[in-house]
C-alpha cells in the first residue's frame, strides 16, 4: 500500500516595518533575541513546512532575519505593506513570487506573524497535519478567552 502524497507547505513570516504603535517592532529585542526569531526558529524546527520565507518592506527586517538563518527572497513593495494593506495582498505577492522566480507553488500556506512568538514547531505541524487529516482548506489557531466577552468588547453610541 501507498502512503497519500504529502502536499507541498509554505510558511509565510509578514514583517512589515511601519508599525505605527512599536516601529520595527519584529526585530525589537524580547528576551534577548529579536521578536521574529521565534517564529523563525519554529519554522525551521517544524518538521512538516517545506519551506518558510519572510515578506517584509524593510531592509533592516530583511538584513536580521537573514542573519537569523531565514529565507528573504524580495522585498515587499511599499504598497502592499501600508496600515490598510489586506493579508491576501501580501500573501499572493509572495505565492505570485514564488512561482515566477522559483518556479514553486505549495498547496498549503500558514501565516506565521512574528507577534505570536509562543508558537512552537508542534503547533506548526499540528496545523498542517489537521487540514491534512481534515481536508479543511483554512485553520485558525484561537485561545480560549481570559475574561468574558461582555468585558472584551463594548459599543459606544
Amino acid at each position: 500500500m501507498t502512503s497519500p502524497k504529502r502536499p507541498r507547505t509554505l510558511g509565510i513570516i509578514p514583517a512589515r516595518g511601519g508599525s505605527k504603535s512599536i516601529p520595527r517592532k519584529n526585530i525589537v529585542p524580547v528576551c534577548g533575541r529579536p521578536l521574529i526569531y521565534y517564529t523563525i526558529k519554529s519554522a525551521t524546527d517544524a518538521r512538516r513546512l517545506d519551506a518558510c520565507i519572510v515578506s517584509t518592506d524593510d531592509e533592516e527586517i530583511a538584513d536580521v532575519a537573514r542573519s537569523l538563518g531565514a529565507d528573504v527572497p524580495f522585498l515587499r513593495p511599499a504598497e502592499l505593506a501600508r496600515d490598510d494593506s489586506t493579508d491576501i495582498e501580501f500573501l499572493r505577492h509572495a505565492l505570485e513570487w514564488l512561482q515566477n522566480n522559483r518556479g514553486w507553488q505549495p498547496e498549503i500556506v500558514l501565516n506565521l506573524r512574528p507577534t505570536s512568538p509562543l508558537r512552537t514547531a508542534e503547533d506548526i505541524d499540528a496545523v498542517i497535519e489537521l487540514m491534512q487529516e481534515s481536508g479543511c482548506d483554512s485553520v485558525r489557531t484561537v485561545i480560549k478567552p481570559q475574561h468574558k466577552p461582555h468585558k472584551m468588547w463594548w459599543l459606544e453610541e
